[in-house]
């Protein structure tokens, strides 16, 4: 009655004697492993079957299996997923083109098919639910306007480019009678991932029960009018992404009143959403996705019409103003990349949550982050990085016993580490770079959380030794200290990191994902509701990159800038599947290790401003990947007691061997790239070249425009040019004084007597005021100042100018002459 082998690791041939089971009505034989088939004459004799499911087993061999199916007049449910069906040379015979099937459920994705397969295919369609996905198809036929029962259609990513209006045209070429009713029944429709392109055929919208509709990643483009809304009021299920809908927000979709999924993300929005959308769905929503549009507004209630386990994904977009309440019952919370403001305490009235991700990265977000984390037992993860958070994390962290990615990065959190962090014993992923954490590196980090892939501390206040603990972590692939004050010396048992030296190992899964189950019509599907992707920013060959996807694929070390001391350890070269090593800007003394050329898959190697010494390794010249990137790989040794040049005759002043190989160095055409040498105006690059000349151009564009505006504008030129005499006069006063007060400066007077009835505002000066004196030619500069009640005597050639000052006295900056200065009422300003 009933036989399951799918999903094993079987081989050989499946036997024909299966055909003596005639009484078996289920036989499921998917992915059973390497298992062949001779021929399917076998299965004719098994007259009362209903389900068969053969998906992965090769029958490009079997000609005529399409008579062998139809023979079995009481199946129902036929799966023949992956089954190189393309590759039969000929499918049926002519005496089966007349026979009709009984099969309802009819699934032939994912193997190559092109449209020549519709010939073929016609006798097996009476069905209600077709599976057509991950084929080669460019359309429907025609015949498929009198497929009146098809309720379910499934067109997801064929490679062909369709034509949307001509596919949905073959779905309703019937009489106007037939027509009518394949329109009314019609409840499912997934086209998305194609390269449907045109605008969407009004006919779409004029399905009246039509449920799920997913035209997504598609080249459409089209909106319903008012008239047709009426006849969406069954939806269920809209999948409009990467569609372009915009730039209007559609207000249409408020009126669909069943709907509890919406997707719309990617849609060329860039508007105002209204306030009354959040309240516009009484049947509870279940997915919201507005992410990657330009929407505006606030989002601060969103604690109502949600369902259980529902997902809100506003990341992305322009939404701003404080996040006040959230529905327990979200179990995705995405909502980075806005304009987010306040607190975050809003947590802490999500009480028995379901809440499994939560993304508040990229905001404005400023407090404390709150004590009550305790409410999340089912949290994955949680990104609070690049927002303005503040002071220490909460010890209600550690109730987070299912946490796999934590990132806290790029705030303004400190204090020591909490020890309740090391029951969060599931973490992969640990991001706390770029805050003001102080204390130790704990040592529970190596001891307790074993699952950690990514390890990230950098630019801290982290201070002491790296724990010999951190060298127990088997996963570690990205281990980045960088930027503390670490000291003491590199641990000789970072050879333990197994994933960084086992070769063959295979790439870390970085992708967190959330399945919640959706019911329609009775029949409850499984969805892939959301990803989450492990990211992070690498230094990567001096620059700032952020990995995403191919994080997994990383191996790297970086313990620059710190206080690190004594030799690199030997040890280190024995990590071989290690891409990036960073020990740049430390203390480090002695050799570089002899064997380091072990550590063929390097990429980037740094380790400039240390103290190293000593000959380079020979070795070296076996790091042939440093050339792979092609001009884009780095082997930085420079501000090093050791430095390598063009060639060996300029490495006389250097004590260490130079490597015998290292014409073949230059052969293998590996980047050495070093600073830049005194004398050598070669050694600029291709971006400081551009840099200058782009100076020089914008200097000479600008110089030039102001000069012209001058020329042209008489009033403007007065005015500047009275404004630069303004400037050059205060200029040249204040150098003046300057040099009038230094110290070995005096003011000379025939009669140096101080005046005490100068005001006490004003500096000290001396009286030389006596009319029967003449005040000699002045050797130096000199600020006198002239009272004007007496008449003006003879000045001598030297140049004077004059000023008004604020108590009636005017004073004079004379520069000596040749000759005396008759006598005036004199004070010169002494030292």
């Amino acid at each position: 009655m009933y036989l399951d082998l799918s999903y094993n690791s079987i081989y050989g041939i499946i036997p024909p004697v299966f055909g003596n089971l005639t009484n078996l009505k289920v036989l499921f034989l998917e992915y059973v492993g390497r298992c062949g088939v001779e021929n399917l004459e076998w299965l004719s004799h098994l007259s009362h079957l209903e389900e068969l499911r053969m998906d992965g087993i090769s029958l490009a061999k079997q000609n005529h299996w399409v008579d062998v199916m139809l023979s079995l007049r009481k199946l129902s449910y036929l799966s023949l997923d992956g089954c190189e069906l393309s590759q039969v040379m000929y499918p049926y015979s002519s005496s089966f083109l007349n026979s009709s099937s009984s099969i309802h459920n009819l699934s032939l994705a994912n193997n190559n098919l092109t449209s020549s397969m519709y010939s073929w295919l016609f006798p097996l369609t009476r069905n209600k639910i077709l599976y057509l996905s991950h084929n080669m198809l460019d359309g429907i036929p025609k015949y498929f306007s009198s497929l009146c029962s098809l309720e379910w259609l499934d067109f997801v990513k064929n490679s062909a480019v369709v034509k949307f209006p001509d596919f949905l045209n073959n779905l309703s070429g019937c009489t106007s009678l037939t027509l009518q009713w394949l329109v009314f029944i019609t409840k499912n429709l997934y086209i998305s991932n194609n390269q449907l392109n045109g605008t969407i055929s009004e006919k779409l919208w004029e399905l009246p029960k039509i449920k799920v509709i997913d035209v997504s990643s598609n080249f459409l483009r089209g909106v319903p009018s008012t008239n047709h809304l009426s006849n969406l009021s069954y939806v269920e299920f809209t999948d409009l992404s990467s569609f372009n809908l915009g730039p209007r927000f559609p207000k249409w979709i408020q009126t669909l009143k069943n709907l509890t999924r919406l997707h719309i993300s990617n849609a060329s929005i860039s508007d105002t959403i209204p306030l009354e959308f959040w309240d516009a769905w009484p049947s509870r929503l279940r997915y919201l996705n507005l992410s990657s549009n330009n929407i505006k507004g606030e989002a601060s209630d969103l604690s109502s019409n949600f369902a259980i386990n529902s997902v809100i994904d506003l990341s992305s977009n322009k939404f701003y103003g404080t996040i006040q309440n959230v529905s327990s019952a979200v179990a995705l919370l995405n909502l980075s990349k806005n304009k987010f403001s306040g607190g975050i305490y809003f947590l802490c009235q999500m009480v028995d949550g379901f809440l499994e991700f939560l993304d508040l990265s990229h905001n404005f977000l400023t407090g404390q982050l709150p004590d009550c984390l305790w409410h999340f037992k089912y949290l994955k993860v949680l990104n609070l990085g690049h927002n303005n958070l503040s002071g220490r994390i909460p010890s209600s962290i550690g109730s987070l016993m299912e946490l796999e990615a934590l990132y806290l990065y790029e705030n303004n959190l400190y204090g020591e580490l909490p020890l309740s962090l090391k029951n969060c014993m599931s973490l992969t992923s640990l991001n706390l770079g770029a805050n003001r954490f102080s204390g130790n590196v704990p040592v529970w980090i190596g001891e307790n959380l074993w699952g950690l892939y990514v390890l990230i501390l950098r630019s801290n206040n982290f201070f002491g030794t790296i724990p010999l603990q951190v060298c127990q972590l088997p996963n570690l692939q990205i281990l980045d200290f960088s930027r503390n004050n670490l000291h003491g010396s590199i641990p000789s048992w970072l050879n333990n990191l197994t994933s960084m030296v086992q070769q063959g190992m295979l790439p870390t899964q970085n992708v967190h994902s959330l399945s919640t189950s959706w019911y329609s019509s009775g029949v409850m599907y499984e969805l892939l509701d959301g990803e989450y992707v492990d990211h992070a920013m690498i230094e990567w060959q001096g620059d700032e990159h952020e990995f995403t996807r191919n994080l997994g694929l990383l191996k790297t070390i970086d313990l620059s800038s710190n206080n690190l001391t004594c030799e690199i350890p030997y040890e280190i070269t024995g990590l071989y599947e290690l891409i990036t090593l960073n020990l740049s800007k430390n203390g480090l003394l002695g050799e570089i290790p002899l064997k380091i050329g072990q550590m063929k898959k390097l990429l980037t190697l740094d380790l400039s401003k240390n103290k190293l010494s000593g000959g380079i390794p020979t070795s070296m010249s076996q790091m042939t990947l440093l050339n792979d990137l092609d001009g884009e790989s780095h082997l930085t040794l420079n501000s090093n007691p050791l430095n390598l040049q063009d060639t060996k005759e300029n490495l006389d002043y250097v004590d260490f061997p130079f490597p015998e190989n290292v014409q073949e160095m230059k052969k293998s055409q590996v980047p050495l790239v070093f600073g830049k040498n005194v004398g050598d105006g070669e050694d600029i690059d291709e971006l400081d070249r551009w840099f200058y000349i782009g100076g020089a151009t914008g200097f000479a564009t600008g110089f030039w425009i102001a000069c012209g505006i001058l020329l042209v504008h008489r009033h403007g030129r007065h005015a500047f040019f009275q404004f630069y005499d303004r400037i050059k006069d205060w200029v040249y006063v204040k150098v003046m004084v300057f040099v009038v007060n230094l110290p070995d400066i005096k003011c000379r007077s025939p009669q140096p007597l101080v005046n005490p009835s100068i005001s006490p505002k004003l500096p000290s000066f001396l009286d030389v005021s006596s009319t029967s004196t003449l005040f000699p030619a002045l050797p130096i500069p000199c600020i006198v100042y002239v009272n004007p009640s007496e008449p003006p005597g003879h000045q001598s050639s030297s140049r004077a100018e004059k000023r008004e000052k604020p108590d009636g006295w005017l004073w004079m900056m004379v520069i000596p002459g040749d000759r005396p200065i008759s006598p005036l009422d004199l004070k010169c300003e002494k030292d």
